[in-house]
């Protein structure tokens, strides 16, 4: 379960960014980086930890850093609004206990379905066999 706790532990850091902005990109370090230490986070239990380190492998790097970026908006603090819920989000839904699948027996209806489907190709297939046998 993910807590606000675990922002204690995130790492923000501030970099000039490219694109739209004029003057502005080139005097105001607006894009934002988010650092989070999968490795010695005292928030996340250890079997979070090997689901974090599986599910988002291609994120976080050799020393169990998971990195994100934005530099979308203008503004530093709106970057940093958006990479904090884009971080959140994305522990929740890597956390997220996948549901176990109940099976199910097929209804009685697409049992007939099924049948009678399988009746008419048979049909068909006879009539062909028929109809190439009768020729000679």
């Amino acid at each position: 379960m993910i807590t606000n706790k675990i922002f204690d532990e995130v790492t923000f850091k501030a970099a000039r960014s490219g694109g739209k902005g004029g003057q502005n990109v080139n005097k105001v370090s607006t894009k934002v980086e988010l650092y989070f230490n999968v490795y010695n986070s005292m928030c996340i239990s250890y079997e979070d930890k090997i689901v974090l380190l599986n599910k988002l492998a291609n994120r976080i790097d050799k020393n169990g850093v998971l990195k994100l970026t934005c530099e979308t908006e203008r503004s530093q603090f709106k970057n940093k609004q958006i990479v904090s819920d884009k971080f959140k989000t994305m522990l929740t839904e890597a956390l997220k206990k996948k549901k176990k699948r109940i099976e199910t027996k097929p209804t009685t209806g697409s049992k007939e379905k099924r049948i009678t489907s399988k009746k008419i190709v048979s049909r068909k297939k006879a009539v062909r066999t028929e109809k190439h046998f009768g020729d000679d």
